[in-house]
């Protein structure tokens, strides 16, 4: 007898809905088999064939960290193109090849980690080369797109199911994992949710990734707002991942919880459903979710919460359904497509900054290429090994002719000559040791350690010319002549033994240090001295050598000569993107580094027709007043110089768009940690100064023509159209922009908000009219009396033009909305945090679960001001709910103190509130202004007033 095959359980039933398939194998999964899904490297459970999973693969410009793959324009560059269907098309190659690359190596995971949304608020973030924008609208709609072409099409399976980076207000580096970032509402509703919710609402993101820092003095990883907006905005399930090592930070660093037990159910339930702890080993994190069910701190329902989330990713990636999951044949990789829409993304980029008639570039034009980044092709932390690979200098060589084409990097050619008179000396590198950072793929490649099968440095009467390169703040870099940079390994040596700068800690940098009578090399990865030994040269303590610093030849000198020999200049400056601005490091200042200034000037001097082209990942504050043409990039990834070249030539006319504020100066700028838009008058949005190039600005090569704008009143809305004419010879993209503004608002509203854009490409004579269909929320801001969006009633102004400060063409309409009123406190009372304005305080966190109070900044003093509150006929009392010690004065319309409370003891701790009461003798009535005046270190939750 044939033994019965047994019944195919209803989680492998390709017919039953997803819900249904995943109660049943929820309910077949142990405890402990549930708990260990909630670490980032789920087992799999072989009795019901259930295959281990891993949460998160890197995918932020192409595949990340497992070797060879496409490399496309870092992220800030794809926002620079200002074109969804672009970078629809990135996400859908992106994810192809995560398919490809996963049919034959399976570490690469299908959950990817990207897009970030972050808000490029603050030009000196280290990360800013990961944002799209410091505007929310464009971030979102290139995120939207990007996360689309990462989804794929199909109507059920999911190609790969994108987590958007980083939750909530994240842009500074330094103490990154301590920091809070105090979010007034306005700002927390119009500005850093706004990016994070439209992308969520248009149905193409799996989840989320908590940021390290706080957000008003709660850890984001523990934030309310994962559930009361996140999970708000979708009915889909989303899977929230931690980031790598946030969950032990709650305790380690942030010191938020005494114990990890504490921390990591305080994460669960908050919304947290994978941990990203202590690499591959899961056992920590297990045992701590254990540790937390048997103290009642968890119940098995706060795990199958988590649980189901992620299963529900699991099976919208066809992982239950091998017959029907579309994906599974996938095998596009490095294909002529990919390249081509790698250089096709490069090309549109590139943003023209200023011409003054230099460009394009006259056709067999001897061209000099000159500086640090002339043949370079940087990656980023995020990037994949390159496949193919192009340099600014290589591109020229390609489209006018290696004979019109002369090159000088404009490096410092150096000696290092200890007091002793020996010299640095680089051993030759024995054959067949070709192997670069990176190449064989790593789940974290901050794992990959240097390498030491290379001789180390020596010290002898022959020295090596060295190349060197100060990248700013005293930051160098030395590379050998075979083009391998110095490295210090883990046995502390010194080997010409790096393709490049990189690495979790670079190992590839150093700084000269006044020392006596000469200088001490300081290894900055170790933080240790450079010392001569006899088995070789070693960063280390103990007695280190003393160096004098022979220049061989500057780097002004070559560039000089090479410039002056030909027609045009191409100044190559800009970053490394592993060095003074990158993950862990925030930059200190907006200026080009002072060698890459000498450089330009050299350059200049030499040859006025010279052009700036800035290779970074982050603005500079360079003015090109003087120079008759400036372009900046992102590192364009692997056919970065191709595209460059004929942007040059004119094959291609410009047309990226600064997707950030440019400011003029350092002293524009506000503090890092200022994450108040409003209040501190930040992006293009609030800004009163005059930037060196605004959001939004980008020249061409052809001229553009608007025309006829309208504005009519619609059911829904707003509709605004306007005419694009190319008045130029040459067929060019223009990137047609939108802006709205309240002509005279109630609060403070934004100088000017991007509505709308379109990237539309016009022959020459050629007109398109384009249509905007605004819904009337696009007008709304967040009321803060109100605790709820509002469209004031009154005229707004509608601004067509070529960038925010660019305008051709207004219209006006009038909007009836919905005319506020006073706050009610006599019922209501007044939330602390719901202020209009401040200075001197901050939003801390009025209990470790959820709600806001405001203390005063360091204990000083502090002011918050709530306009237009409804006294009634009067009040005779005011109450104040307080934690700590300190003093709460009561003012009307800026006139003396109604009232002061003070606790003159403190509270058991900043979460221990009472609430103070106090007379008020003139018992004032009507619609007034309340002042509140805080001062010690106390915690304000609440004021309230009795009629």
């Amino acid at each position: 007898m044939t033994a019965p095959t047994p019944p195919t359980p209803p989680f492998r039933d390709p017919d039953l809905p997803f819900a249904e398939r995943i109660d049943d194998l929820l309910s077949r999964l142990t405890l402990d088999e549930r708990i260990g899904f909630l670490h980032q490297f789920g087992p799999a459970v072989e009795r019901l064939g259930v295959a281990a999973f891993r949460t998160g693969q890197e995918a932020l410009h192409g595949v990340a960290w497992m070797g060879p793959a496409t490399v496309f324009p870092q992220a800030v560059g794809l926002g620079a193109t200002w074109n969804e269907d672009l970078v629809r098309r990135v996400g859908e190659a992106v994810s192809r090849e995560v398919r490809a690359m996963r049919a034959r190596d399976e570490r690469v995971g299908l959950n990817v980690w990207s897009p970030t949304v972050n808000l490029l608020r603050h030009p000196l973030w280290g990360r800013n080369e990961e944002g799209y924008s410091e505007d929310p609208r464009l971030t979102s709609a290139i995120a939207t797109a990007y996360t689309r072409g990462l989804r794929g099409d199909h109507p059920v399976y999911w190609r790969t199911a994108p987590v958007l980076k980083h939750w909530l207000a994240h842009n500074n580096e330094t103490r990154r994992d301590t920091t809070s970032s105090s979010v007034p509402p306005r700002v927390l509703h119009e500005y850093d949710l706004r990016a994070f919710r439209d992308s969520v609402e248009a149905g193409a993101v799996a989840g989320v990734m908590p940021a390290y820092n706080l957000v008003n003095g709660r850890p984001n990883h523990v934030s309310p707002y994962l559930r009361e907006h996140l999970r708000a905005w979708t009915d889909e399930e989303l899977l929230v991942c931690s980031d790598a090592g946030a969950p032990s930070n709650l305790v380690d660093s942030e010191h938020y919880f005494d114990t990890h037990e504490e921390a990591t159910a305080a994460a669960l339930r908050a919304g947290v459903d994978s941990f990203t702890d202590h690499g591959t080993d899961s056992s920590k994190i297990v045992a701590r979710v254990k540790g937390a069910l048997e103290q009642g701190l968890l119940s098995e329902e706060d795990v199958d919460r988590a649980v189901r989330r992620q299963l529900s990713v699991r099976f919208r990636l066809g992982e239950f359904d091998p017959g029907r999951e579309p994906y599974a044949g996938e095998r596009a990789f490095d294909t002529p497509e990919h390249r081509a829409l790698a250089r096709e993304a490069a090309e549109q980029a590139v943003v023209l900054l200023r011409n003054d008639g230099l460009l394009p570039l006259a056709p067999g034009a001897r061209v000099a290429v000159v500086g640090p980044l002339a043949d370079e092709c940087k990656l980023d932390w995020y990037s994949g090994s390159l496949i193919h690979r192009s340099t600014p200098l290589e591109g020229l060589y390609e489209r006018f002719g290696a004979d019109r084409v002369e090159f000088a990097e404009g490096v410092d050619r150096v000696l290092l000559r200890t007091s002793a008179g020996a010299f640095l000396h680089v051993p030759p590198a024995p054959d067949a040791l070709e192997a670069a950072r990176g190449e064989e793929g790593a789940l974290d490649p901050a794992l990959l350690a240097g390498r030491t099968d290379l001789p180390p440095l020596t010290a002898g009467p022959d020295g090596t010319e060295l190349a060197l390169v100060d990248w700013g703040d005293g930051v160098l870099t030395l590379r050998a002549p075979d083009g391998r940079y110095l490295s210090v390994a883990d046995d502390g040596y010194l080997r010409a033994s790096a393709d490049q700068p990189g690495g979790w800690i670079v190992r590839e940098t150093f700084r000269l240090e006044p020392h006596g009578d000469g200088r001490l090399l300081r290894h900055l990865g170790t933080g240790r001295p450079v010392r001569v030994t006899p088995d070789g040269v070693r960063a280390a303590e103990g007695e280190p050598a003393v160096f004098e610093l022979v220049v061989t030849e500057r780097g002004e000198d070559a560039v000089a000569r090479a410039a002056v020999a030909a027609d045009v200049v191409v100044v190559v400056a800009g970053n490394d993107p592993h060095i003074n601005g990158r993950e862990t490091e925030d930059r200190t200042t907006l200026r080009l580094p002072a060698q890459q200034e000498r450089l330009l000037h050299a350059a200049c001097a030499a040859n006025p027709r010279t052009v700036l082209t800035l290779v970074s990942a982050y603005p500079y504050a360079v003015d090109p007043a003087d120079l008759p043409a400036a372009l900046w990039t992102a590192h364009g990834g692997q056919a970065a110089g191709t595209a460059l070249a004929r942007v040059l030539a004119g094959d291609v006319s410009p047309a990226g768009r600064l997707p950030q504020t440019w400011y003029a100066d350092d002293a524009d700028l506000p503090e890092l940690l200022d994450y108040d838009v409003i209040g501190g008058r930040q992006t293009y949005l609030y800004f009163e100064g005059t930037p060196l190039f605004p959001f939004g600005h980008g020249l061409s090569y052809a001229a553009f023509a608007y025309g006829e704008l309208t504005a009519d009143m619609t059911e829904s809305g707003v509709r605004a159209a306007f005419e694009v004419t190319n008045t130029g010879a040459v067929t060019a993209d223009e990137v047609a922009q939108l802006y709205g503004r309240a002509v005279d608002p109630s609060v403070r509203r934004p100088r000017r908000e991007l509505l709308g854009h379109r990237r539309v490409t016009l022959a020459p004579g050629e007109s398109t009219r384009l249509f905007f269909d605004l819904p009337l929320s696009a007008f709304a801001f967040w009321d803060v009396a109100a605790g709820r969006w509002r469209v004031e009633p009154g005229a707004y102004e509608l601004l067509a033009g070529a960038s925010s400060e660019d305008v051709r063409l207004s219209a006006t309409i009038t909007l009836e909305g919905e005319p506020g009123g006073p706050r009610p406190v006599v019922e209501r009372g007044l939330e602390s945090a719901d202020f209009d304005e401040q200075s001197g305080t901050e939003i801390v966190d009025r209990t470790k679960e959820s709600g806001d109070a405001v203390t005063p900044l360091g204990g000083k003093d502090g002011e918050l001001l709530y306009r237009r509150c409804d006294l009634g006929a009067g009040v005779r009392e005011v109450s104040v709910e307080m934690s700590g010690t300190g003093t709460v004065e009561v003012a009307l319309d800026g006139g003396p103190s109604l009232a002061a409370l003070s606790l003159e003891a403190p509270t058991a701790d900043p979460y221990t509130y009472v609430t103070m009461t106090a007379p008020v003798a003139a018992e004032p009535g009507g619609v007034r202004d309340v002042r509140l005046r805080v001062r010690g270190a106390l915690r304000v939750a609440r004021v309230g007033f009795t009629a």
